[in-house]
């Protein structure tokens, strides 16, 4: 099977199917626009189709702190409409109810739904009632956060409020957050799958059953059904999981993992991506999932962004791809006032800010080069790697200087280089280099950076760095690299954005 399904950033993938067609929802936590809707026909090959959140107020993103905004979500298909519930949590709007007649869009406001958990599931029964499942907890006087397991109520879906008193499910096998839970009606049976272990090595996804979508539930006798806990596989981190039936009858399952590097395969520069294995079903009626791993592709990718040369830009002139942290791209990139180019106007902050004035897309091959032509000629700005505000790799050009920084929390380096040559435009390159060196001879995490200038014909190193200050296991972020260029004051105006990059053999 293709894997990974889709690349770089992309985690807690719910998967639908609708006659010939699939949808496929994943998290973006506080990155807009929100919650991404990818579409494909074969569920090997998806393409972005839309995003969810595409307005202002559907999503509390724009306020939520690090780590929150729109977690994992769940789309669903009922009565000729389409359903996604997910948590904006941490300054969010909480647990939130979309809709839409096409999966296309537009997607309603979304209301808040009177539920306490994280990564809603969205079922109904034979008799039309609704029912939210979700990893519940309760808090205390003290505000302190006390775990349930996995927790039901049946919905009100035009008010979001709960019509019943929270019901307990079932907490798993015993591994830590018992979360992502999925209720699915097959055959004579409802079954409960979730993940478990946390979303890091422990991370896995297992089952139970019963007659009813209230349960009792009994766990499945060869749980778990994947993880990739104390293996040696390319892909780790194995977990969160939606079934889905493939074109051919057969089944399926895609769920998130990680493509870690290094002597302990410690580092994911990635974070957390899709990937997709198949399911067989066994004559007691149980589900069994076979090991989740890498393809052979290894083909190039290649992407160039482009803006509006003529007439006047759209409130969605913007590739898809593009993404902004809190803020939606329109809000940091200016396509009219001078049409062919994005303007970035900076507001006296760098990447540190909690909106800066970045353009970013995500990283999603293992070795990578992206390349921004700019005219900074009235500005201070360039090109960054972000992982948060604490973690990001800058290629800042301030007149003649060209200044590489990395931030590592609260340590901070700089490498300068003084421009030989000036022109109306700058060509600045971030390179992610893999590491190829076997196991007992590896000298860096998962891969070098490189921060680079073209200075007159040739490409200047400016700095390199060890690439495991931007991976998802050090920086304990929920996301992963998204690269592209910022503003941090004055005018920096972008040209282009060309990414070249290709996994590596393993």
């Amino acid at each position: 099977m293709r894997n990974p399904l889709i690349a770089g950033f992309h985690p807690d993938p719910s998967v639908l199917k609708v006659g010939d067609d699939y949808y496929l929802a994943n998290s973006t936590f506080e990155y807009l626009p929100g919650i991404p809707i990818f579409h494909s026909t074969d569920c090997q090959n998806f393409e972005l189709l839309t995003h969810v959140a595409v307005r202002d107020g559907q999503l509390g993103s724009d306020k939520a702190a690090t780590g929150g905004g729109a977690w994992a979500p769940t789309i669903r298909f009922h009565e000729d409409t389409y359903w996604l519930v997910i948590p904006d949590m941490m300054g969010g709007r909480g647990n939130l109810l979309y809709t839409a007649k096409d999966p296309a869009g537009p997607w309603s406001d979304g209301i808040v739904m009177d539920v306490l958990g994280i990564d809603p599931d969205i079922a109904w029964d034979d008799e039309g009632t609704c029912y939210v499942t979700m990893s519940g907890f309760i808090l205390n006087d003290l505000g302190e956060l006390n775990h349930l397991g996995i927790t039901q109520v049946t919905l009100d879906t035009d008010t979001g409020k709960a019509i019943s008193d929270v019901r307990r499910l079932w907490s798993g096998t015993g591994g830590m957050f018992p979360e992502a839970p999925h209720l699915y009606h097959v055959g004579d049976w409802w079954y409960l799958m979730i993940a478990e272990g946390g979303t890091e090595r422990g991370h896995s996804v297992t089952i139970s059953r019963g007659t009813s979508p209230t349960g009792p539930f009994e766990g499945c006798p060869h749980n778990p059904l994947v993880t990739a806990r104390g293996t040696d596989r390319a892909v780790q981190n194995s977990g969160h999981g939606d079934l889905v039936v493939m074109p051919d009858g057969t089944w399926a399952i895609v769920l998130l993992g990680t493509r870690p590097r290094s002597m302990t395969r410690a580092f994911a520069p990635m974070g957390r991506e899709t990937f997709i294995s198949p399911v067989t079903w066994d004559d007691e009626g149980w589900p069994h999932i076979e090991p989740v791993l890498l393809d052979e592709r290894h083909a190039p990718t290649v992407r160039e962004f482009r803006f509006p040369t003529h007439g006047q830009a759209s409130l969605d002139g913007f590739d898809g791809e593009f993404i902004g942290v809190r803020q939606f791209p329109r809000d940091v990139a200016d396509l009219d006032v001078r049409l062919g180019w994005a303007r970035l106007t900076g507001r006296g902050e760098g990447m540190e800010a909690n909106k800066p004035v970045f353009l970013g897309i995500r990283q999603c091959t293992e070795g990578c080069e992206v390349t921004v032509t700019l005219d900074a000629s009235a500005g201070v700005g360039g090109l960054a790697m972000r992982y948060d505000e604490q973690f990001h790799f800058d290629l800042t050009v301030d007149g003649v200087e060209v200044t590489a920084t990395m931030h590592i929390s609260t340590m901070v380096q700089t490498w300068t280089h003084r421009l030989l040559t000036l022109g109306p435009t700058i060509d600045l390159r971030l390179v992610a280099e893999p590491q190829t060196a076997s196991s007992l001879n590896q000298k860096v995490g998962c891969d070098l950076l490189h921060a680079q200038v073209l200075d007159g014909n040739d490409w200047v190193t400016i700095a390199s760095v060890d690439g495991r200050y931007l991976s998802s296991d050090l920086t304990e972020s929920f996301t992963g690299r998204v690269v592209g260029p910022y503003a941090k004051s004055g005018i920096i105006d972008v040209l282009s954005i060309d990414y070249r990059g290709q996994d590596t053999q393993r």
